[in-house]
């Protein structure tokens, strides 16, 4: 049971509540702005939505699993793989970012560093680790050529 509630989509949830909460019962007066922070964050959350679309495309092609905690069956490096090694981690980064602007959540700011700590040891560095034991010299090319995050 704790396997399945351990998931990145869970974590992102989690801090979407935070944040909403800050925002709904703790303001304090603070905003972002009346116009840039909706668009910024519009924009955030429509191009996080992206990033994940095309990468569980891209591992639906490849014939692998999106779940964090299997093995994979392929080391897939096409699509948006070829621009980010953890396009769905940097979706939901983005997704939480965005919403926090369009909230203007001030406060909730400090959730964003703290996800993406949470992603990378609970999720990243595991994955990675499986991968490189399994793929070696693949995924030791992949990662000299292709960014963790950006």
């Amino acid at each position: 049971m704790l396997k399945w509630i351990d998931l990145p989509p869970v974590w992102l949830l989690g801090g979407l509540v935070v944040a909403w909460l800050q925002k709904t019962h703790f303001p304090m007066g603070l905003g972002f702005g009346p116009v840039w922070a909706d668009l910024v964050g519009g924009l955030l959350v429509g191009g996080g939505l992206l990033l994940m679309a095309l990468a569980v495309y891209e591992m639906r092609r490849a014939k692998t699993t999106v779940i964090p905690h299997m093995d994979a069956d392929h080391l897939v490096t096409t699509g948006i793989f070829r621009r980010t090694r953890n396009p769905i981690y940097l979706g939901d980064s983005m997704l939480l970012l965005g919403m926090i602007l369009y909230w203007d959540a001030v406060f909730a700011l400090t959730l964003v560093p703290i996800f993406v700590w949470v992603i990378e040891k609970r999720f990243i560095v595991p994955e990675e680790d499986r991968l490189r034991r399994k793929f070696r010299a693949d995924f030791a090319r992949y990662a000299q050529q292709t960014k963790r995050w950006l």
